[in-house]
């Protein structure tokens, strides 16, 4: 269950710093040394498969961004207000057709927009690059695809995001954005889950 550092403090009997810091050294070592066992990417093909039945192909996850509230920083505040008035961190997440996460980066302001996040992240670096899927294009007409990751309309179009159409929609468009955002659903109830066990 949740609890206060005041509660910590008291219940050990040590100072409030002393609990801020051993928080921050158990938050750094689960980050250094089981961050990367537990969240990875995967069979590559079985993902592929479970997004093309659920009416996507060749995507290889589904991202978005969470705000994690925090207490008010001591500076720069303001920076931390997101845009609903009150003070966090992002969380923004990559997960597969089963909602499991496969990537993650945390601890921008709530601020920050999530294009800006995703820009300045590894993934979006590896994904530019190509090393973060394997080279596997399919095509569509005279089109070739590569893998791709599915976004809201918070998320740059380029060639390996795909984010809804917006405005006024044809019947091919509509198909488009109702299975895209089908499968886009993972990473929303992913995030559910994460919330209801912060709330448990």
């Amino acid at each position: 269950m949740p609890d206060s550092y005041q509660s910590v403090r008291n219940q050990f009997g040590v100072g409030k710093s002393t609990v801020g810091a051993a928080v921050i050294q158990v938050a750094n070592a689960i980050t250094e040394r089981l961050l990367l066992k537990v969240v990875t990417l995967g069979n590559v093909q079985v993902i592929v498969d479970g997004f093309a039945a659920m009416g996507f192909p060749n995507c290889g996850g589904a991202i978005n961004g969470m705000h994690i509230s925090i207490l008010r920083p001591d500076h720069p505040g303001s920076q931390y207000i997101n845009r609903k008035g009150y003070f966090s961190v992002v969380l923004q997440a990559l997960v597969d057709h089963k909602g499991r996460f496969t990537r993650i980066n945390v601890g921008w302001p709530g601020k920050v927009h999530d294009t800006r996040i995703f820009r300045n992240s590894g993934l979006f670096e590896q994904l530019q690059e190509g090393t973060y899927f394997p080279d596997q294009k399919i095509t569509f007409g005279d089109v070739e695809m590569p893998i791709v990751i599915l976004g809201d309309s918070a998320f740059p179009l380029i060639p390996w995001v795909m984010k809804p159409y917006t405005g006024s929609l044809d019947s091919s468009q509509e198909l488009f954005n109702y299975r895209l955002n089908k499968c886009r659903m993972v990473v929303v109830c992913a995030f559910g889950h994460l919330k209801a066990r912060w709330c448990s």
